[in-house]
């Protein structure tokens, strides 16, 4: 399955009050990875971006002005989400305000062109309810470095929010399978990994370094040494992770 990371920035907040899309950033993932395939673009929105919103993004009427307006861009962008499964942090947000582009061009809605949408809001609400869960706050809960991020911007949020999200499903064990049999309607079957022949490719330094400071993290939640660090056999480069 083809996911596709998507954020947008826009010149407000209510799509009904006619507010409208100023920038779309896609990151493509693909086997649990980010690859280097991704779509960014500022979209001339003809119309003023509210105060309000430009304090969040940083993005001035004048940045647009010379920006190509939706219909310019809208070939491009479905082609690269088309088929894909979108993963977008409070999603209606982002999803009424595609669909009111496309309603303009009657392109349709984004159903009519991805096969789905994952909430990561909704997922992070169900992992971890009653606390703060918007991007920053998972940052800082999942051990994911958004230092660099002063704006919000929506290639950059992209970026962070697929890092934030396989974190979040990190700690998947088994592939489970919806089979469609024709005779009486879809059952689950599930493969558990550990009966799998699976290569087992050592880890590089740079990925250690990452671990490492995962487990870092893991230990300041849980205010002590967590299991991982309990059970691990192999050392970690925790100093050079710092």
């Amino acid at each position: 399955m083809r996911y596709v990371v998507l954020d947008t920035e826009t010149t407000g907040l209510e799509v009904r009050q006619g507010h409208r899309i100023i920038e779309i950033g896609c990151i493509e993932v693909a086997g649990r990875q980010v690859t280097n395939k991704h779509f960014h673009e500022y979209v001339n929105p003809q119309r003023a971006v509210d105060e309000g919103a430009f304090q969040v993004h940083g993005i001035s009427d004048e940045m647009l002005a010379d920006k190509p307006v939706f219909s310019a861009i809208a070939e491009r962008f479905l082609n690269f989400v088309r088929g894909s499964t979108l993963i977008i942090h409070n999603a209606a947000f982002d999803i009424g305000f595609l669909d009111g582009e496309l309603d303009r061009l009657n392109l349709g809605k984004m159903a009519d062109h991805v096969d789905g949408v994952i909430d990561s809001l909704t997922m992070a609400r169900e992992m971890f309810p009653g606390k703060r869960n918007n991007l920053d706050a998972l940052c800082d809960r999942l051990g994911v470095n958004n230092s660099h991020r002063q704006f919000h911007g929506a290639l950059l949020d992209s970026q962070i929010l697929a890092e934030v999200y396989l974190a979040m499903t990190r700690g998947q064990d088994s592939l489970v399978i919806d089979l469609s049999a024709g005779q009486g309607g879809a059952t689950d079957a599930t493969i558990e990994l550990a009966s799998l022949q699976l290569p087992e490719p050592e880890p590089g330094a740079d990925e250690l370094a990452l671990h490492a400071r995962y487990v870092q993290a893991l230990d300041k939640e849980v205010k002590g040494a967590c299991i991982w660090t309990t059970l691990t056999t192999t050392p970690l480069a925790v100093n050079d992770a710092a």
